[in-house]
């Protein structure tokens, strides 16, 4: 009798795992592959907020005292300041007073030498200056008092304008600092327009209003003024040489 032999059953070997997916290679005209990239997500259609609308530019606030050509608003300018008799007044008030605009001349100290020049030049030709509608007043940082015994002493025309706290005279630019009075003259006009704005001697002062005078039609300054003013230049001459000689 034949025994056949039982075999031992060999367990069946696990199945083989499937192979991954090659890439794509996709060939170039010159021969090479390349693998092929894959597809870009979409883009966002939604619409892209708007940018915040720019500010708009800011113009500098101007400063510094008018030149000429430039035109004022007088209402507030300079403060209020006082004649040498003590009557309260403006700028506005004393360009609406007047018949074409105001002359002002500046002068640091009432009754002392250039102070003086300075005022009886003004006097001299006070006539012919105010032919063509300008109001002429000094204008100093003196009391009343001071500038009345000034104006009494030198028989002036015109009336001189106290400014203790300097608010007008530094609002047309003859402020010194820190405190003081450098010498000028400012011209206006009853439309705001300035005519002249300069610091300048005794006869520098007076020579700019007779370039307005002359410039606005009016007549010339009288022989009288004239000859004032080419004595103050020789005074200022010779006080600047004998300054220069005991440097």
């Amino acid at each position: 009798m034949v025994e056949l032999r039982s075999s031992k059953r060999k367990d069946a070997p696990p199945p083989a795992q499937a192979p991954a997916p090659k890439k794509e290679r996709k060939t170039k005209a010159n021969g090479k592959s390349e693998t092929a990239a894959k597809p870009s997500e979409p883009e966002s259609t939604a619409a892209p907020a708007p940018e915040p609308a720019p500010e708009p530019e800011s113009k500098p606030a101007s400063s510094g005292a008018p030149k000429p050509g430039d035109k004022i608003d007088f209402e507030g300018f300079g403060g209020e300041v006082e004649t040498n008799d003590g009557k309260k007044v403006t700028l506005k008030s004393l360009v609406d007073e007047s018949k074409e605009g105001i002359v002002l001349f500046t002068y640091p100290k009432a009754s002392t030498p250039g102070c003086t020049t300075q005022v009886c030049l003004f006097r001299d030709s006070y006539e012919p200056l105010t032919a063509a509608g300008l109001s002429i007043f000094g204008l100093s940082t003196d009391s009343p008092k001071a500038n009345t015994t000034f104006k009494d002493k030198q028989k002036l025309p015109y009336p001189l304008l106290c400014d203790p706290s300097a608010s007008l005279i530094g609002a047309i630019g003859l402020k010194k600092a820190p405190k003081g009075t450098t010498r000028g003259v400012f011209v206006v006009k009853k439309d705001g327009e300035v005519l002249a704005a300069e610091p300048g001697g005794p006869a520098a002062t007076l020579e700019v209003v007779k370039g307005v005078i002359a410039k606005m039609g009016g007549s010339g300054v009288g022989e009288k003024a004239e000859a004032r003013a080419a004595q103050a230049e020789k005074e200022e001459s010779k006080d600047g040489s004998e300054t220069a000689s005991k440097l």
